[in-house]
């Protein structure tokens, strides 16, 4: 069977954490997939125990960066195996097929659109961290004071 690159970056880029893109690729057995999968439930259970206890849940930021890791990597599997040369891309996943694969501008754009939505999300995240990280510095500080 034919895998397109298309479709594969269209999935990184569309269900980040799902881990669909490698399911596509790979199969259903490929353990990467489910751990990506399992990456995105914990993030959310990390981000809903996060919100409950207005971000001072140790397990909520571990599981969270857990997530946020599966986001990231998805992400940047767009990003490498989008700008992976056809050539490359039809002898790893193509061996057995006789059509050829011909990347596009839409591959493009989904490696350009992971870059930007995968740097956003990073820089929020690690405002967010460094935020709390502050927020909590400053009140070991004023019970030291007290």
């Amino acid at each position: 069977m034919h895998k397109n690159k298309l479709l594969f970056c269209a999935l990184g880029l569309l269900a980040p954490g799902t881990g669909l893109n490698v399911f596509y690729l790979k199969g259903l057995l490929n353990i990467w997939a489910w751990l990506h999968m399992l990456g995105l439930f914990c993030g959310i259970l990390g981000w809903k125990l996060l919100g409950a206890s207005e971000m001072s849940s140790a397990l909520g930021w571990v599981l969270a960066a857990y997530g946020f890791i599966s986001l990231i990597a998805s992400w940047l599997t767009t990003i490498v195996f989008g700008l992976r040369p056809d050539e490359k891309w039809d002898a790893q996943f193509n061996s057995n097929s006789l059509q050829k694969s011909e990347s596009g501008w839409l591959v493009i754009l989904c490696v350009i659109l992971s870059l930007m939505i995968g740097a956003a999300v990073m820089m929020v995240g690690l405002a967010i961290a460094f935020e709390q990280h502050f927020i909590s510095q400053f009140e070991e500080a004023r019970k030291i004071s007290q």
